[in-house]
């Protein structure tokens, strides 16, 4: 335990909270362009919903801008209109729709939307967690693929991450960062203490838990399982974070016990996946 908190030390040195702090500070415009008036005022209202707090719409209404601008990063159309290449449509019936496509296509401007116009926010927690949990999952595979796929090398799996656990605790550290930046929350350490605390007591259950599996299936075997450990893992921290910043309370025991075990059939595909593909590019 003493090698492996050393270890997570030596790992959290790579993270830099400042960073998503300018990140998510960066300013935004979001052009509206739609074909009356009322239409402009109900996407205006979607965004910046008239529920929030003055101090908070005056904020995210500065973001939009009616009728869009040279100037703006992102330009979104009403469904009626005919719309250039490189914007965004918005259906009224389905607003979320054109969110979610936002977040994908422009994850450069993911933190400074979430954290101004609320109706970004599901959409890009979910992102980071799936996206986090990839990397972990992926890594989980590739620091052990070598001894089941002789001559595969992969450097960014090895070097300053002295073990899986290392890795998997500053990504999910990183993860908590993000997501307290996607929802308006304070980031850093000794801001997010209670949240780092409880990854790293997590992160020596899910070492001891993946070494056991993969020593008791030969022949590699085992891989499959421990990277669906780190997927469930890093899923469940990350949606319990996401339920904390946006309610104040994250999952309770049982909660977590749940979602883990859902999280972790679906761990199990997402290995497959990964794994097959490494297999491939090691054959190609």
């Amino acid at each position: 335990m003493p090698a492996v908190l050393q270890q997570v030390k030596q790992a959290l040195a790579n993270l830099r909270p400042d960073e998503v702090r300018t990140q998510v500070d960066r300013p935004v415009h979001v052009g509206l362009v739609a074909a009356s008036q009322e239409s402009l005022g109900a996407m205006e209202s979607f965004f910046a919903p008239p529920d929030l707090s003055p101090k908070r719409r005056a904020e995210a209404v500065r973001m939009l801008v009616r009728g869009g601008s040279a100037d703006c990063d992102i330009l979104i159309y009403e469904n009626s209109l005919l719309r250039p290449s490189k914007t965004f449509s918005f259906d009224p019936e389905s607003p979320e729709d054109c969110v979610r496509k936002i977040v994908l296509r422009r994850e450069d401007l993911m933190l400074p939307l979430a954290r101004r116009l609320a109706p970004f926010r599901k959409a890009a927690a979910h992102h980071i967690i799936r996206a986090v949990a990839k990397e972990n999952a992926l890594f989980a595979l590739a620091t052990a693929l070598p001894d089941v796929v002789p001559g595969l090398s992969i450097p960014w799996a090895v070097g300053e991450f002295g073990s899986d656990a290392a890795f998997l605790t500053m990504n999910q550290i990183r993860m908590a960062f993000l997501l307290a930046a996607a929802s308006d929350r304070p980031i850093g350490y000794r801001e997010q203490k209670s949240e780092i605390a409880s990854i790293v007591a997590g992160a020596f259950g899910w070492r001891a838990l993946a070494r056991e599996l993969v020593g008791k299936v030969p022949f590699g075997g085992g891989l499959i399982p421990k990277a669906a450990i780190a997927w469930a893992g890093t899923f469940a921290v990350g949606l319990s974070f996401e339920r904390l910043y946006r309610l104040g309370y994250g999952f309770t025991r049982a909660e977590r016990k749940a979602v883990y075990e859902d999280a972790y059939e679906h761990g199990r595909q997402i290995a497959g996946m990964l794994l097959e593909g490494l297999r491939h590019r090691r054959a190609s």
